[in-house]
């Protein structure tokens, strides 16, 4: 295929620009480029070769709803008030889901909307329940009920007589590799039949479609996707099949020789896995943390004296007494108590390495006004070493399910034309935004 920039002649006046937007969830540079190169994803290839792959960098910490939060917002956590999975609800302790709803800013189909441009948006992380958009959202994990994670609703009997899955049933996958290959298999069709769903039933200017399966292939059968694993040939074959899905969505939604408009992107990168760190073992062996019941149950049973505890992945929060309905540091010793922490968490080794790549203060990753909802300190791992807070754990560290972990400096964007800006996921919603209000001759 030749792709070239539509031309059509000048005299006819303008033209709305429209974008599709394709997610690779949690694919590294590295890997994309190696799967092009070797062959395994040809379409990428061709588009390596008259784009420009760029190297960004993930929200902190890299987790799939801070980073696709990001990107839909165009702000970093401290801004959108999204710093993970979970939370700890400060009055019962008991661990709470951040959601649609509790984003504190703006999404840029909001501001689409505002512009007239209706937005299609297929399996985007972080989305639910799903709220109004101008357009169409199809929320992706972790989103429990298909008929809440739609709006318009109406097209949610559609969705389910098709059979779409929002996620893959990772129960057994990691023993058994043909329940995960079939998991995958059935969420990429329901991905396929969804697109041709709204394409010919909804308007559109702005299209965005993520592939959420990299990223569960590559936790249990990393060695696999990288590598010669034992199940490489069928890795192989799923990263082929999502090549051919990004040539085909890209043909039906812009054209067969237009890439105007097309940007791809994933929101964190990945590595290998060798462990788990249970960083609450480590604050309980250092008399930072306590709990009442032993083994504890939950969180619930953190006691007053506690000073410090850590929530996945690597987030350190201080026992604030004016935070925490239990808590009794003093707002003059926080700053002592995070000093204390950040350089012994800064110099803590494991296994004859250090364990932590960086320990991050919040006023060096997060902007304001949601920054104080955040961590105390933020800890980086080293390669290969996956931070949970873990407090069921015994020891300070020990096997996981998975092979394969985020990493936060090595995801990618790609466009047709270069954005050296463009250096964090938070970056990309500036490019796309431009290109879907554009105006073209046509």
């Amino acid at each position: 295929m030749i792709f070239r920039r539509k031309k059509t002649p000048a005299a006819a006046g303008k033209r709305r620009a429209k974008a599709l937007v394709l997610g690779l969830d949690g694919v590294p540079k590295g890997l994309l480029e190696q799967l092009a190169g070797e062959g395994t994803m040809p379409f990428m290839a061709e588009l390596l070769k008259v784009g420009s792959l760029h190297q960004t960098q993930a929200a902190l910490p890299e987790v799939s709803n801070v980073n696709w939060t990001s990107f839909m917002t165009g702000a970093d956590p401290g801004a959108h008030g999204i710093f993970g999975f979970t939370d700890l609800d400060p009055k019962t302790y008991g661990l709470v889901f951040p959601s649609f709803p509790d984003v504190r800013t703006e999404t840029f189909w909001d501001r689409l909307g505002r512009e007239g441009r209706r937005c299609l948006v297929i399996n985007q992380p972080g989305c639910y329940p799903a709220r109004s958009i101008p357009g169409v959202l199809v929320s992706g994990f972790v989103a429990v009920d298909l008929k809440r994670a739609v709006t318009p609703q109406s097209h949610a009997a559609a969705l389910e007589g098709m059979g779409y899955r929002i996620d893959v049933d990772t129960k057994g996958c990691a023993e058994d590799p043909d329940k995960l290959f079939a998991e995958l298999d059935a969420c990429l069709d329901g991905r396929v039949n969804a697109a041709r769903h709204f394409q010919d039933t909804e308007p559109w200017d702005f299209v965005e479609i993520v592939i959420t399966g990299t990223d569960r292939l590559q936790h249990f059968l990393w060695t696999s996707c990288a590598g010669d694993g034992p199940e490489a040939e069928r890795a192989r074959a799923y990263y082929r099949r999502c090549d051919g899905l990004l040539r085909d969505w890209a043909e039906a939604f812009l054209g067969a020789d237009n890439l105007d408009g097309l940007f791809l992107l994933s929101d964190h990168g990945f590595c290998g896995l060798q462990e788990e760190f249970y960083l609450n073992n480590w604050l309980v062996q250092e008399g930072y943390l306590r709990f009442d019941a032993d083994p504890p149950a939950s969180y619930a049973d953190m006691a007053a004296a506690s000073r410090a505890f850590a929530l996945d992945p690597g987030r350190v929060y201080i026992h604030r007494r004016d935070r925490f309905a239990r808590g009794t540091v003093m707002e003059e010793d926080v700053e002592a108590l995070r000093d204390e922490l950040h350089g012994a968490l800064s110099a803590l080794t494991h296994n004859g390495a250090p364990a932590f790549e960086r320990v991050w203060r919040p006023e060096e990753i997060y902007a304001e006004p949601e920054r104080g909802k955040g961590p105390d300190l933020l800890c980086t791992p080293r390669r290969g070493l996956d931070v949970k807070g873990a407090i069921r754990r015994t020891g300070l560290s020990g096997p996981s399910v998975f092979t394969g972990m985020h990493t936060w400096d090595d995801a990618f964007f790609w466009a047709r034309e270069p954005h050296g800006e463009a250096r964090a996921v938070a970056d990309l919603a500036k490019p796309i935004l431009n290109a879907v209000l554009a105006e073209s001759l046509s």
